[in-house]
């Protein structure tokens, strides 16, 4: 059974950094299309990464050159290196695996990324 735990969340000033892991189990990592998502209070859940399984990279537009995702086959993890941080990317930030052309999709429980002075 395929399992997301990520890690590095936290309470940064903006204009810092936090750097986001995402641990997969159960299931062949390197094969997997990977993302982050977020999820500000009140508001619908939005993609801000993905990562497919050549390197293949995407970013929403506000984060682009602030964020980086990037994995680690070897370690099955997915990473998302945030800087520049802005109040407005206060929210839960998800992992997200899915495995063309399944339908099934799978997600990590958050962790929670506060941007505040």
């Amino acid at each position: 059974q395929v399992h997301l735990v990520e890690s590095g969340g936290g309470l940064v000033q903006p204009g810092g950094s936090l750097r986001l892991s995402c641990v997969g189990s159960g299931m062949i990592f390197r094969f997997y299309f990977m993302a982050w998502y977020r999820q500000a209070p009140g508001k619908q859940r939005e993609l801000v990464a993905r990562i497919d399984s050549s390197g293949n990279k995407n970013y929403e537009d506000s984060v682009k050159a602030r964020f980086t995702i990037s994995r680690n086959n070897a370690e099955n993890t997915v990473f998302l290196q945030m800087n520049s941080l802005k109040p407005e990317d206060t929210a839960v930030y998800y992992c997200y695996a899915n495995f063309p052309p399944s339908l099934t999709d799978y997600w990590g429980q958050g962790t929670q990324v506060t941007v505040s002075s």
